[in-house]
């Protein structure tokens, strides 16, 4: 019996583990098995989560958020940075200031993290390499702002922290104490800090009390709209790597209420009232789209939710939450704009929506399209995760800024 119960035992661990790292990969995809390990330990790591949410043990967000700890780094200067925590307007940010003499005033760049406004910080490992090599690379002032996060705060806490860190960088008082030249600031952010780096770039171009313009805003895979769940980028990607699409109906509905009746209503894209119809013409992908990205699918209207949940939580129809939603005439004006999207992410469409939207309102973009990467990929560039196709992608994303910053 002992012999049967570990054939067993060996039966399910093998199944369990085969389960995991044998997520259906893309073929397009470099170093395959690293993918499918990296892609293996956040799915399980998200397992254990919503088991213990479950258990009722702890919230879903919290079982992920032992990631985002487990991967802090104190504030560390090294011989080209000076790095430190403080706090800008109440709001903390980690600092990084070059060592090396400069010519002149320097360039800045105001960072926002990514984790679907519930997970991340600007010490992860990942976000203080990224952007202490941006302060090197760049010689510039980098901002990372740690932002409040859900579940514990909501839409809009997360917007209002990086807005009120970007105005008050911007004084002219702050940004020459730190020699920096207000020609050249910029916005930046990964997934959910593209979102909250497009949306402080538009809110700025209303707000009188605020004299310097930015340089550009650069905006790495971002999420940009809450209408269309069901994008083709959504139904092709849905169990990619990292970013499932039933994970960014869960970041997406958690950033405005820990009440499951919107993520329900979100996973079967019934969550826009009828009243709200005028705004699908900002997402709808037919218009917006190139033909490759369709693969001949065909556009069909939307089905309408009840008005309620959009009573309740006004938010999720916010452009300040959901950038593609501001009018066209509202987008003219923007800053020089970096888009990087990924073939393989349920947001790619989110990011080609608005490249193609800016062109059309006349904002010079760059926009970078990468077939063979998925969501996340440019902060996979230390060991034991290090993929190249991050480095490339980081790479190409520093070269932009050194170029037009």
């Amino acid at each position: 019996a002992g012999m049967g119960a570990k054939l067993l035992c060996f039966c399910l661990t093998a199944a369990l583990l085969a389960y995991y790292i044998y997520a259906p990969i893309p073929e397009d995809i470099e170093e395959p098995w690293k993918v499918m390990f990296i892609s293996a330990a956040f799915r399980a790591v998200s397992d254990l989560a919503a088991v213990a949410d479950w258990l009722g043990l702890m919230h879903y967000m919290e079982g992920l958020m032992l990631i985002t700890s487990a991967e802090y780094v104190p504030p560390t200067s090294d011989e080209n940075v000076t790095v430190m925590d403080t706090e800008f307007s109440n709001v903390a940010v980690r600092l990084y200031l070059p060592r090396k003499p400069s010519d002149g005033l320097r360039r800045a760049v105001v960072f926002f993290h990514g984790g679907g406004w519930c997970l991340g910080q600007a010490g992860m490992r990942s976000y203080d390499h990224l952007t202490r090599w941006t302060s090197n690379m760049l010689n510039a002032v980098v901002v990372s702002v740690n932002y409040r996060l859900a579940p514990q705060y909501h839409f809009p806490a997360q917007f209002e922290d990086v807005y009120s860190v970007t105005k008050f960088f911007l004084q002219r008082s702050v940004l020459s104490q730190y020699g920096v030249d207000p020609d050249r600031v910029c916005v930046a952010g990964d997934s959910a800090g593209g979102n909250l780096a497009a949306a402080v770039a538009q809110q700025l171009l209303e707000d009188s009390e605020v004299e310097t313009k930015l340089k550009a805003q650069a905006l790495l895979y971002p999420a940009l709209q809450t209408l269309d769940l069901n994008l083709p980028s959504y139904q092709e990607n849905a169990n990619k790597p990292i970013l499932s699409r039933s994970l960014v109906v869960a970041f997406w509905s958690e950033y405005f209420t820990s009440d499951p009746s919107l993520r329900e209503a979100m996973a079967s894209n019934r969550h826009i009232p009828l009243e709200s119809s005028h705004l699908f013409q900002f997402v709808n992908w037919s218009n917006l789209l190139p033909e490759e990205l369709k693969k001949g699918r065909v556009y069909t209207s939307p089905v309408y939710g009840s008005p309620e949940l959009a009573q309740k939580y006004p938010g999720f129809l916010d452009a300040r939450a959901a950038p593609l939603l501001v009018s066209d005439a509202r987008l003219r004006g923007l800053p020089l704009t970096y888009v990087l999207t990924c073939e393989h992410d349920v947001l790619r469409d989110d990011g080609f929506m608005y490249a193609r939207r800016l062109r059309a309102a006349g904002v010079p973009v760059t926009h970078d399209h990468a077939r063979d990467a998925f969501h996340g990929a440019v902060t996979f560039v230390l060991s034991p995760t290090e993929l190249a196709v991050g480095h490339r992608l980081r790479n190409r994303y520093i070269e932009w800024l050194n170029e037009n910053l």
